[in-house]
């Protein structure tokens, strides 16, 4: 398994995947403006190979993009789907090649792989792989979906139980990146493992941050929704921890095993932490005092 670091890594690794595919290539969108890749899945039908996209019926300010996106795939030979309108919104971003399986927090857009920080998986694990390509395959087909390896952290079928045990593991740090961390169980959670004496940091936004939590905010634009227990387990995926990306949406994350891959992303957020770290403010001026002037009697 391989750690994707958005904007280092960028789009190659994706348009690399495509361009090796020999079989099939299943993608989920939910914004797209990647030229690029939209290049590459056209000339990957063109070699033979089975594309399907599966495309989010909804997206905030973007439905008419995504249309459009639609009928430019048919015309290539894409088969393409629309996701159902039972979640308030189809969030998760996957994209398998072959055997190649990539879960990832960034959208396919210029905006959040090349100018914003962002993660993303990419392994060849049969497990996961056919659990990440049945869910595509149910979306598709608008079927129930049941996880069968709760390593695929999939909203709202098992993610707020997987999510909830990997903070409750937590015995010495937790490390969280996260744009609006809300819920109110989650936030119990982590307020137990500060009392516990877990030292909690979190780059982004908290609600409510419970006493002893650290925060700060990262300069550059942030989409990442990632966690690091002890440095040596992580979850990268699409899910925030609130309730509706937790109960509401479809989202797709997956649990790390791999220390190696814990490590480093336990690195990019030391480096963001620091480069996050609040300017000191300056000492208040001391006011000279006021001399008082005594009238002559």
């Amino acid at each position: 398994m391989k750690l994707l670091v958005q904007p280092d890594d960028g789009v190659t690794p994706l348009i690399n995947a495509i361009r090796r595919a020999t079989k099939l290539i299943h993608i989920v969108i939910f914004r797209f403006d990647l030229t690029e890749v939209e290049e590459a899945l056209a000339k990957a039908v063109e070699r033979g190979v089975a594309v399907h996209a599966l495309i989010a019926k909804t997206s905030r300010g973007g439905e008419k993009r995504l249309r459009k996106l639609e009928q430019r795939l048919l015309d290539t030979g894409v088969t393409v789907a629309r996701t159902t309108d039972d979640f308030v919104r189809y969030h998760g971003k996957v994209m398998i090649a072959d055997n190649m399986l990539f879960i990832l927090g960034c959208n396919f857009t210029h905006l959040d792989m090349e100018r914003s920080r962002s993660f993303g998986l990419i392994g060849r694990d049969a497990r996961l792989l056919k659990a990440a390509a049945d869910l595509v395959e149910s979306d598709a087909t608008r079927q129930p979906y049941t996880p069968s390896d709760n390593r695929l952290v999939v909203s709202p079928e098992n993610a707020r139980d997987v999510l909830e045990a990997f903070i409750k593991g937590a015995k010495r740090s937790l490390c969280i990146y996260d744009l609006g961390l809300s819920d109110a169980r989650m936030m119990k959670l982590i307020a137990d493992r500060i009392k516990a004496g877990v030292e909690v940091r979190v780059i982004g936004k908290v609600q409510r941050a419970p006493d002893g939590l650290g925060l700060r905010k990262l300069k550059s634009r942030l989409h990442a929704r990632a966690m690091v227990r002890d440095g040596s387990r992580a979850f990268v995926g699409s899910q925030s921890l609130r309730r509706s990306e937790l109960d509401k949406r479809r989202e797709v994350g997956v649990i790390v095993t791999d220390a190696r891959i814990a490590r480093r992303l336990q690195q990019v957020f030391e480096e963001d932490w620091e480069k996050a770290k609040p300017k000191q403010e300056p000492e208040p001026a001391v006011q000279p005092r006021r001399r008082l002037s005594v009238a002559a009697g």
